[in-house]
């Protein structure tokens, strides 16, 4: 009835109110969500630890490339979105920052290994192009990866 005559000047401001309220309540619940359910979220991050050392010990990356989120959602029965807050929640970083943290940490122990090329490292861990290995690695490193390996 307010939407239809607007009577005054307050009505909108009481309809904005109560759509506010509305959306702080579904907030709320979808924020509980998490709190409520620390066994089930804490099973979740440790499985997703495993998916993603699992992937990176076989050959997948170097056949299929970089892992997405979503498979990793896939694989534990999560849709993407859930998925992601639910990983920045528990561990304070998203999924996808998760996945580089661990490319980074493996292409430093891989680095070490003085057998393999740079491009052969980047290729190991699911790079198309070693470039965009080098650049990421720049980025959060601070160094090349072939800078790394000498100072190591």
């Amino acid at each position: 009835t307010e939407l239809e005559r607007p009577i005054d000047k307050h009505s909108q401001k009481l309809i904005a109110t109560y759509i506010e309220l509305l959306l702080d309540y579904c907030n709320r619940f979808y924020d509980r969500q998490f709190i409520t359910r620390n066994k089930v979220n804490s099973d979740v991050i440790v499985r997703f630890e495993q998916l993603v050392n699992e992937y990176f010990a076989s050959d997948r990356p170097s056949k299929e490339g970089l892992p997405e989120v979503k498979m990793f959602a896939s694989q534990l029965c999560l849709s993407p979105n859930y998925f992601g807050d639910l990983i920045r929640k528990e561990c304070g970083i998203s999924p996808q920052e998760y996945i580089q943290n661990t490319v980074i940490r493996l292409a430093k122990e891989r680095l070490m290994d003085t057998s393999s090329t740079v491009a052969q490292v980047a290729d190991s861990l699911g790079f198309q192009y070693s470039p965009y290995f080098s650049r990421l690695f720049k980025k959060v490193v601070g160094q090349t990866p072939s800078e790394f390996r000498m100072s190591v």
